[in-house]
């Protein structure tokens, strides 16, 4: 018979079988990279976790950062030793934490954040990426675009909350990223990064605003601030992003209970 090698084993099922180690290795390559980060698991009560595994857990690869930023290992096995402000309601595994204190602080649930590094995104020419509208003139609002400088911005609660000052664009992408939000009278004025994601121009009897559905307007006070006054830090964007997230879900005391 064509194609025969011996017995009942031809090409086609060499073949066959050849494909099916492929793809059982294939899976097995891709199961163990997708877990560099994040793994091994802790246990749910007693944060205990397998110190050397091995079986789906890749070897550390070594990664080399842009613009000098030195190098990275993955995995490194390190746990993440930040604060949980939160608490559970029971004591059992799966139980979910609640919130301690200001809950779009705690850094639990839709309000979580990552550990990123404490350096501003970069351009391909080691600028950083993320400026305000003052820090860079070759960047301004196109012709007929609304400018939202001047604009006031209202919370979830219809209460003016502040006003925009300035616009923060991505020099790479050319896209508006943040608001800045000036906040307060006089000296004790200050303000805060609103994230475009969160933003819907609306139409009031006073003019046009900048509506955010996620914080009210006194929650403003306490979104997390950037360290330098013409520059936002990866982990400044991570915290400000979780801020506005959590208020999705912790702002309003409704927010958190069942539709029915």
């Amino acid at each position: 018979m064509t194609g025969q090698i011996v017995g009942n084993i031809d090409v086609a099922q060499v073949v066959l079988y050849a494909f099916w180690i492929f793809f059982a290795c294939l899976i097995w390559y891709i199961r163990k990279e997708d877990r560099r980060e994040g793994y091994p698991l802790e246990d749910d009560l007693t944060g205990n976790y397998n110190k050397a595994p091995w079986l789906f857990v890749a070897s550390p690869k070594t990664f080399k950062l842009a613009h000098g930023g030195g190098v990275v290992s993955a995995p490194d096995f390190k746990r993440d030793d930040r604060p949980i402000n939160a608490e559970r309601g029971t004591n059992f595994a799966g139980d979910p934490l609640h919130p301690v204190g200001n809950p779009m602080l705690a850094g639990v649930g839709p309000g979580s954040w990552a550990n990123r590094s404490n350096k501003p995104d970069l351009t391909a020419h080691g600028d950083p990426r993320i400026v305000p509208l003052r820090a860079d003139k070759a960047f301004a609002i196109a012709a007929g675009e609304t400018d939202p400088r001047g604009m006031a911005v209202m919370g979830c609660d219809g209460v003016i909350a502040g006003t925009v000052t300035d616009v923060w664009v991505d020099r790479s992408e050319y896209l508006i990223r943040y608001y800045e939000v000036s906040l307060g009278i006089g000296k004790e004025a200050f303000s805060v990064l609103l994230p475009n994601n969160f933003v819907v121009f609306k139409s009031t009897r006073s003019g046009k605003v900048l509506y955010v559905h996620a914080i009210t307007a006194a929650q403003f006070a306490d979104v997390p601030k950037a360290a330098k006054k013409s520059q936002v830090t990866l982990l400044e964007e991570d915290k400000i992003a979780a801020y506005y997230g959590g208020g999705l879900l912790y702002a309003l005391p409704n927010r958190g209970e069942p539709l029915l």
